[in-house]
């Protein structure tokens, strides 16, 4: 008899996906998927899918989801949350989605410590609409609308976003992962269905940062694209947990995440 060692989790449709070749979405899109299926509460899962490259994310997810206005998905989390408390609600966003148009939702939710888990996908670059320049952008880097480069004079500097909510009282979870290796795809793997069980036990507000690629907008390949996670990203938006209960007994020593020059 054969043994079942992998399958596609039932928590994704079977449908083709649209995201190009080396894209991390369609990797995290399976984590979280796996995530709540193993939480055993499919049926009482609702997502919240943003405007970008993951705008079709409601039709990948197997739940009930809801397409928000650009930005607006942790103000749509909350009031499902607070109507339908004993849901797993989850907002799926990147970059430009969380920390430009929607900073202010963000911040506020995390303000309040709303009982939502946000999955924050950080490319540092707006996929869908053509690779301007998004709040993450590195300085240095390069995008249809920065095409000499990122400058603090012009731009200002990036917006590091669990070092920013971090200072905050409500967040009771904020952890960066990546998805640049398999060690780093398991752990993240554990960062969202860490933040899933939180929420599921009403402690409040969590975020999960994820460092994705972005292959096409960064002109590169799938593999070069890996290799700047690592040798750029990484260096300036360091991986680590930057907040997490400290009463938890599953919670391992505090984990300081150490910022380095970029």
């Amino acid at each position: 008899m054969e043994k079942v060692v992998f399958e596609r989790t039932k928590g994704l449709t079977d449908i083709p996906m649209r995201y190009c070749p080396g894209c991390g979405h369609g990797v995290v899109h399976r984590l979280v998927a796996e995530c709540f299926m193993e939480l055993g509460v499919q049926e009482k899962t609702i997502g919240i899918g943003p405007v970008g490259c993951s705008v079709f994310a409601d039709e990948y997810f197997n739940v009930d989801m809801i397409q928000g206005a650009h930005g607006r998905g942790p103000a749509i989390a909350t009031g499902i949350k607070r109507c339908l408390p004993d849901r797993l609600v989850f907002s799926y966003q990147g970059d430009g989605d969380l920390a430009s148009i929607g900073a202010a939702e963000m911040l506020h939710s995390a303000m309040r410590s709303e009982n939502i888990t946000i999955i924050f996908i950080n490319n540092a670059i707006y996929g869908m609409t053509g690779g301007q320049m998004a709040p993450t952008t590195l300085l240095g880097m390069k995008s249809t609308t920065s095409p000499s480069g990122r400058t603090v004079a012009a731009n200002g500097y990036p917006i590091r976003v669990c070092e920013l909510l971090s200072a905050m009282e409500g967040p009771i979870y904020l952890e960066r992962v990546s998805v640049d290796k398999p060690a780093a795809v398991v752990k993240a793997k554990k960062a969202i269905k860490r933040a899933f069980e939180y929420q599921l036990e009403g402690r409040g507000f969590t975020l999960v940062e994820i460092l994705s690629q972005c292959p096409t907008d960064w002109h590169m390949t799938p593999l070069q694209a890996i290799e700047k996670i690592r040798k750029d990203l990484i260096p300036y938006y360091p991986l680590g947990i930057y907040r997490e209960p400290q009463d938890d007994k599953r919670a391992k020593p505090k984990k300081v995440a150490v910022e380095k020059e970029s």
